[in-house]
């Protein structure tokens, strides 16, 4: 039986062989395309400028990286609090850092541009009380509307006139030459 230093001698032999046959078989390979490129007078440029439709070229993938990258550093936001003893900064959004997680009254680690900021957006909830309260109303009347044309819609279907049509007064005649038209009397 072999010891285990044998074995890994014999593993590094056979991995340099791999390798050698690989660099053999990847010089033959690059040999052919040199020769097919030298006789039909074609150029690194002429096959990355005819890629196939779908495939991405070394040049092609390294813009869009770069684009991407771009597009990550500019979602980035601005700090807005900052811990004085330390210098650490949170945008506001996200998890809180444990410096700032558990107070209550963030505003005095606000940021003299945030603070600015901060001010509007106390006025924001009494606004969205407003608007709350008229939409409700608003949802109300609505709710009262439908009712009322429900009940008037089971009205007519059961034959019984609504309290519309029973409150509404008589047209009048119309006018004939200046003079209201009578109507006959009725004979006794």
């Amino acid at each position: 039986m072999a010891t285990l230093d044998q074995l890994y001698q014999r593993i590094a032999r056979l991995q340099k062989q791999a390798e050698t046959i690989v660099a053999k078989k990847a010089q033959s390979v690059l040999d052919d395309i040199r020769a097919m490129m030298e006789r039909h007078g074609l150029t690194t440029a002429d096959i990355e400028a005819h890629g196939k439709p779908g495939k991405v070229t070394r040049k092609a993938a390294s813009k869009k990286a770069g684009v991407a990258a771009k597009a990550k550093v500019q979602g980035k936001l601005p700090p807005k609090y900052m811990n004085p003893k330390t210098g650490e900064t949170w945008s506001g959004h996200a998890r809180p850092p444990a410096w700032i997680k558990d107070v209550k009254d963030r505003t005095k680690f606000l940021i003299d541009g945030a603070a600015a900021q901060a001010a509007p957006a106390a006025r924001k909830p009494a606004a969205k009380k407003a608007a709350a309260k008229k939409t409700q109303a608003a949802s109300r009347k609505t709710a009262a509307k439908k009712s009322s044309t429900g009940v008037k819609a089971a009205a007519k279907r059961k034959g019984v006139a609504s309290n519309k049509t029973a409150t509404r007064r008589p047209r009048a005649k119309p006018v004939v030459d200046g003079a209201v038209e009578q109507a006959p009397a009725a004979a006794a």
